[in-house]
């Protein structure tokens, strides 16, 4: 009872540090160069959407909903998974990171971020030409039928009837849990509250930090994470009900540390629910 407690009140401070979120300033934390530099082949972004690219198109990856579990304000993580899945659902905690991707979404011109090299390297990845990244945009704005709240401490993190009673065919969640959890066994909680919404057998393909115990959430807006190593990433999913099927690593070169987190490493696992 005390552990649970303890638990509680873990993630509850955790919900407090977001309350001070600012998606402009994370985006461009992350989500610009040197973290962000297409032309280089070493560079964190461009791994991610190389693996994710890799995942949906391997062939046993299908279905028709794909749900991505804690987006922030992020598009990338979906951009290679809307061209398989006809219909995709985007989640977050935080009304202001729905907020962000609702912007984007209905092209009002007011996105914190510009997605358009990320749309156009992914094209790249499909062997398509560049200028193919505004047919891309269409389809995602098409498929994308709902932005959602999520709780991935709740067990049941998503309203009932927020998805089909079979479940999602597939999740994708990218430096959420870790991120939003005090401790490790509330990561690996996490992990087994949203394999709930996964039909069985369906995929979950997870990206999250290694060695990471803070990032800046905005200016002076420190947020701690689990620093996770592969061992217990591994561990955690089979203890939740998975199959790793996958587990890549990226080591973070030198000039990638940027001072707005301390994060050595990034790890990419593509697994099955048992």
């Amino acid at each position: 009872m005390m552990q649970e407690k303890k638990s509680e009140s873990g993630v509850a401070a955790m919900a407090a540090c977001y309350q001070k979120f600012d998606p402009a300033a994370y985006l461009q934390y992350n989500y610009t160069p040197p973290r962000a530099d297409f032309s280089r082949k070493d560079s964190i972004v461009p791994w991610k959407l190389a693996c994710l690219h890799r995942a949906f198109n391997e062939g046993d990856v299908s279905g028709e909903l794909l749900v991505d579990i804690g987006s922030g304000p992020t598009l990338y993580q979906v951009l290679s998974g809307c061209e398989v899945f006809n219909k995709v659902i985007l989640t977050d905690f935080l009304e202001l990171n729905r907020q962000e991707l609702h912007r984007w979404l209905h092209n009002n011109g007011s996105s914190s971020l510009d997605w358009t090299p990320y749309l156009q390297h992914v094209c790249k990845l499909e062997g398509r030409r560049s200028s193919a990244w505004t047919e891309k945009a269409a389809r995602l704005r098409r498929v994308v039928t709902d932005i959602l709240h999520v709780d991935v401490h709740s067990p049941q993190p998503m309203a009932q009837d927020a998805l089909p009673s079979t479940g999602a065919d597939c999740l994708v969640s990218c430096f959420c849990l870790e991120s939003v959890s005090p401790d490790l066994a509330a990561f690996s909680r996490a992990l087994g509250h949203i394999r709930k919404l996964l039909r069985p057998r369906g995929h979950l393909l997870l990206i999250g930090a290694l060695g990471e115990s803070y990032y800046f959430g905005g200016p002076g807006v420190r947020i701690p994470v689990v620093p996770l190593d592969e061992a217990q990433v591994c561990a955690s999913l089979k203890e939740s009900g998975y199959t790793l099927i996958r587990l890549e690593v990226y080591t973070l070169p030198q000039d990638m540390r940027v001072g707005v987190d301390d994060v050595t490493g990034v790890f990419f696992a593509k697994a099955k629910k048992d």
